[in-house]
């Protein structure tokens, strides 16, 4: 499963690339969260029943100057601190259920210490 930051959209629309929810083939946009900031392991509550545990960063690829050109270098990071890329991370459902536009999206981290998610 793919979930993208829908704070991302916005970085994107200042550096001039129209991008929408779904045009990068997430299946959920959360807001608020900072996914690609949090521990290997953390578990993203959605809606009332569904569980997703983060298992790395979504590495952009080749296709997604395919989309739009540029894209690839604007979701690239230049910090020295922080996850190397800005396009959202990766999971897997531990348990399914029903997820709708506007349900919450709550976060559960994993035991210490923490690992940083890798590059998938």
């Amino acid at each position: 499963m793919h979930l993208i930051p829908a704070e991302l959209f916005a970085s994107l629309s200042d550096a001039g690339f129209q991008v929408a929810a779904g045009d990068l083939g997430e299946n959920i946009t959360t807001a608020g969260l900072h996914l690609e900031r949090m521990p290997l392991g953390t578990l993203i509550e959605l809606g009332p029943a569904a569980i997703v545990e983060l298992t790395g960063l979504r590495t952009p690829c080749i296709l997604i100057d395919r989309f739009q050109a540029g894209l690839k270098r604007e979701v690239l990071s230049s910090a020295e601190t922080g996850p190397p890329f800005k396009c959202g991370v990766l999971g897997v459902v531990r348990i399914g259920g029903a997820v709708a536009s506007g349900d919450s999206a709550r976060v559960r981290l994993p035991s210490s210490p923490f690992g940083a998610l890798p590059a998938l």
